[in-house]
């Protein structure tokens, strides 16, 4: 199968999943860039952070007509996280393949088994100090800038469970974000963007554009708690590969 198949077939999977779910491109655009395309782990998570940032944007305005985005909240949850994105970027360019490899699949895990578990709206929603807040924002700035990944996965349980919002906020919400800090993160990757294949790296950019205007119409026929758990069980497994993948033989 050629690698522009490959590419459009990945890229409409990434934003499906932003789409519907308001995360969890990233943890499936870097895989896919890796074992379908080849990248290395420091030029996936770069790229990812690319369409990401991209398909986010796309999918952020279909929510933000229907209502579903609060955008102070959000700014403040998406301003914190912006140092530390940039922080750990440039640390991302300094760690081993296999250690970025190792991270993520652990990071992956996670969060797959934090969508397993009871959906965040069955619990009774609590509102938070802004400093609580920004703390969270500021950690998942971190992690989207060393694994290029939006962090929308973790952004609305916590948005959720320290905002109070409701679960279509959230995910609309965490789309804002993700548009914030995945950008922030690009700024100090300077480098690495200048090495890829943008001649099979845009139409996968593009297939995610799109793919994000379907996932945003399956999301409202399709239950959240139905999608979180088909993704998580696909998280698992992209995660248990990978750390096998890591582990030096």
């Amino acid at each position: 199968m050629s690698a522009l198949v490959l590419a459009l077939a990945a890229g409409a999977a990434v934003g499906l999943t932003l789409g519907a779910l308001g995360g969890g491109g990233g943890v499936v655009a870097v895989p896919a860039l890796i074992y379908l395309l080849g990248l290395t782990p420091v030029a996936a998570t770069t790229a990812a952070l690319v369409i990401v940032s991209l398909t986010s944007a796309t999918a952020l305005t279909a929510h933000a007509r229907a209502g579903h985005v609060r955008w102070g909240a959000g700014l403040l949850f998406a301003l914190a996280g912006v140092g530390p994105a940039m922080l750990g970027s440039a640390l991302a360019a300094q760690l081993p393949a296999r250690v970025l490899q190792a991270a993520f699949a652990l990071v992956a895990a996670g969060a797959a088994a934090r969508m397993l578990r009871p959906g965040p709206q069955q619990r009774a929603a609590r509102r938070a100090r802004p400093g609580r807040a920004a703390g969270a924002g500021a950690g998942l700035g971190a992690v989207t800038g060393v694994l290029g990944v939006g962090g929308g996965f973790l952004a609305v349980p916590a948005l959720v469970a320290l905002l109070g919002l409701r679960m279509r906020e959230a995910v609309g919400t965490s789309l804002l974000v993700i548009t914030v800090t995945s950008p922030a993160a690009l700024c100090l990757r300077g480098g690495t963007l200048a090495g890829l294949d943008w001649a099979v790296l845009a139409p996968f950019a593009g297939a995610a554009v799109l793919g994000a205007w379907d996932g945003r119409r399956l999301a409202s026929k399709v239950t959240g708690e139905t999608l979180r758990r088909a993704f998580a069980v696909g998280l698992l497994a992209v995660a248990a590969f990978m750390a096998l993948d890591a582990v030096p033989l």
